[in-house]
């Protein structure tokens, strides 16, 4: 019987693992749950990053440079809003253009928005739009409910400001520095699908995504630390921090700004409560014994997936352990 595996899934990183997994394992027996904590609302729209970058990448349809949005993509609408900007009254949020969409990708979101209007539920509008792109895998919110992840800037004027995830990631470039993270929700909780799939999977694995605004959504939903500590043994992460930096966006920067270590072993500190191993890529390889000493073990092969077969080579590592 073939194993079955859930994978917890931010953006970029998990989307690069995940297309590699599914070079070696049946999609059928694949689920990912996907950080829905960086989801957010312009134009009347309900757009989900996280999840629309894990559909467009296993469809072969991401912008492979941008690692987000759709490839041969076109502007039309965002720099058609322009016009209105120099009319807008002080203080409206009418058309903003610092969040980029474009012309294709505004088809999901307008599906997305649609569908959850009439009362779908999260977790069937993305079944919907994954089938769309004829994908197999089962791809799933954290959560049907809303989670919102917020970050303290600590600068200058802005010191204790709270803006939305995407208001520091897009906006701000993430480079303003954090004081705190935190998720704002009214009870959220993973869904029962979810829920299902990690405690049913043979393997459970963490991706390389960002720890602190990636993976600790879906670990912030009750329960889900309880669940993966009591299969902990199932359970492996794979580091996103390599050689003490992230390969994409700030993770690493983040981690220091909150009081971690921007390495493998302030990343195994995080995990070893929900995780028995930690991956590591081979420039890393002489913090083995830290990491093993912080709680872990540990694991050191090629983690930077820079061609399809190093992204298998990874997955089959993860299923190894």
């Amino acid at each position: 019987m073939t194993p079955t595996v859930a994978v917890l899934a931010g953006g970029v990183g998990a989307a690069r693992y995940l297309r590699g997994l599914l070079g070696i394992v049946p999609a059928r027996a694949v689920t990912a749950i996907v950080n829905t904590g960086d989801d957010t609302e312009l134009h009347g729209l309900s757009i989900s990053p996280d999840l629309d970058t894990i559909i467009y990448t296993l469809a072969g349809a991401i912008d492979p440079e941008r690692g987000w949005g759709l490839a041969r993509e076109t502007w039309r609408a965002m720099e058609a809003l322009q016009r209105y900007t120099s009319v807008r009254p002080a203080g409206s949020t009418a058309a903003p253009t610092w969040f980029n969409l474009g012309d294709q990708d505004l088809a999901t979101h307008f599906y997305r928005t649609a569908r959850l209007a009439e009362g779908a539920t999260l977790t069937d509008v993305t079944a919907e739009i994954a089938r769309a792109w004829g994908l197999e895998p089962t791809l799933l919110p954290m959560t049907d409910q809303r989670f919102r992840t917020v970050v303290e800037l600590a600068v200058g004027d802005e010191a204790g400001r709270r803006v939305s995830f995407q208001d520091y990631f897009v906006r701000l470039r993430h480079g303003v520095p954090v004081s705190d993270v935190t998720f704002e929700h009214d009870g959220a909780r993973l869904t029962d699908a979810a829920e299902a799939a990690l405690v049913g999977a043979d393997t459970v694995v963490i991706a390389p995504s960002n720890p602190l605004v990636s993976i600790a959504p879906i670990r912030a939903l009750a329960g889900v630390d309880e669940l993966l500590a009591a299969r902990r043994e199932r359970v492996v992460a794979v580091s996103p921090i390599v050689g003490g930096t992230a390969l994409k966006g700030p993770a690493d920067r983040m981690l220091v700004e909150l009081g971690h270590e921007a390495s493998v072993v302030g990343v195994a500190r995080l995990y070893r409560s929900i995780a028995s191993t930690l991956v590591i890529d081979r420039v890393d390889a002489h913090l083995a014994d830290e990491v093993r000493s912080a709680g872990m073990r540990c694991v050191v092969t090629d983690t930077v997936m820079s061609s399809p077969e190093v992204a298998q080579a990874l997955a089959a590592t993860t299923l190894d352990i």
